[in-house]
């Protein structure tokens, strides 16, 4: 708390004087311009919300909102909030006492966090950075102006020292090297000085793999075969199932996968629609399963009588009572099948981390009817 109290304590006696620096106040109309010119090149071209963290005075704060963004203002120290809110004023901006590493702002309510050489004097960088990420948006944009400077006993970031841990936490990054442009200094520099821009993954439509089941009824068994060699619940039991194909309807997919893996031809009338469950793994993403029921007769009955025809990845079929199903089976279907016999028509089976592939009869129940 004390290091805090001196650390604010030294920029309110610094603000006073801080915009004499050319880049931080920018009154040369030439040092303004050049600023203008990259700050433009970083920013959205729409209107969007800007964090500007460690805002100082304001300068660069004011040119976003000039241009019609939408400008929150962060400052440790209550003297330079003053002199930015004074700046700012009629601009709709707004500037918060706070500190920058940890700012008094909601989590995912800004496009842009943007932060001018304060980041290579904060500790745990690495957690500073985490938190300004989750201050975004999805798709949203990091705009950090480092640099090293001196050079006899240089401080602060080199561009490959920040890039290095902006990049695990962004999609994409680039590095815009500064010190050439003696216009945004007012004067040459001979240290290095850049900004680096990064930006989050965007928001992408959502996509998972859908599948189809198969309830083949006799009476009131159902078939299930047993997994083998496939690297996945092998051992266990599922109901013949496949993944749909590309250019394939799911009606279309039951009927491929029926032929393919127990050598029963169904025709389009002999399957119908039980159940749709969305489902996801302890580890993996959601996928869609829809459940069709067919009906065979006795053995032989009407030439209906499913074979293995993948040996390689099952090592056995049998029929099992559907109301007293074996423990032995995949957790998926044994939830689709507990489903279908309560009579539900959508449902959700949404695994926790740790929970078993295979169904666990004193386990949590995840299956939640729609």
């Amino acid at each position: 708390m004390r290091a805090e109290s001196s650390t604010t304590a030294y920029w309110d006696a610094a603000a006073g004087g801080f915009d004499d620096e050319p880049d931080h106040g920018l009154r040369d109309p030439a040092v303004r311009e050049a600023w203008a010119g990259r700050l433009r090149g970083w920013l959205p071209g729409r209107a969007v919300d800007v964090l500007d963290l460690g805002c100082g005075t304001g300068s660069l704060a004011l040119l976003a909102a000039e241009w019609g963004h939408r400008v929150t203002g962060v400052d440790r120290s209550p003297r330079m909030v003053e002199l930015a809110r004074a700046k700012l004023a009629g601009t709709g901006a707004s500037v918060i006492v706070g500190d920058a590493a940890e700012p008094p702002v909601g989590e995912g309510r800004f496009d842009v966090v943007l932060v001018r050489h304060l980041l290579w004097m904060l500790p745990d960088q690495r957690a500073v950075l985490r938190r300004w990420v989750r201050l975004l948006r999805p798709g949203g944009r990091l705009v950090l102006i480092e640099g090293r400077w001196g050079e006899s006993e240089p401080v602060g970031l080199t561009a490959t020292e920040l890039a290095a841990l902006v990049g695990p936490l962004t999609e994409r990054l680039s590095v815009e090297q500064l010190a050439p442009d003696a216009a945004l200094w007012g004067r040459a520099v001979h240290d290095e000085r850049y900004a680096l821009v990064a930006d989050l993954a965007p928001v992408r439509r959502h996509r998972e793999i859908v599948d189809v089941h198969l309830i083949l009824r006799r009476g009131g068994d159902v078939l299930l075969a047993r997994r083998a060699n496939t690297g996945y619940a092998d051992g266990l039991l599922h109901a013949p199932s496949g993944h749909v194909e590309d250019g394939e309807d799911v009606r279309a997919a039951m009927l491929r996968e029926a032929a393919e893996e127990i050598g029963i031809s169904l025709g389009l009338d002999e399957v119908r629609v039980v159940l749709v469950l969305q489902h996801k793994a302890p580890t993996g993403d959601a996928r869609t399963g829809w459940f069709f029921e067919a009906e065979v007769g006795e053995r032989g009955e009407g030439g209906l009588e499913p074979v293995n025809r993948e040996p390689e990845k099952c090592s056995e079929l049998g029929w099992f009572p559907l109301d007293a199903l074996p423990d032995d089976m995949v957790a998926y279907c044994r939830a689709g099948l507990e489903a279908y016999r309560a009579g539900q028509r959508f449902a959700l089976h949404w695994h926790e981390p740790d929970d078993p592939i295979a169904y666990a009869p004193e386990g949590p129940d995840r299956l939640t009817p729609l």
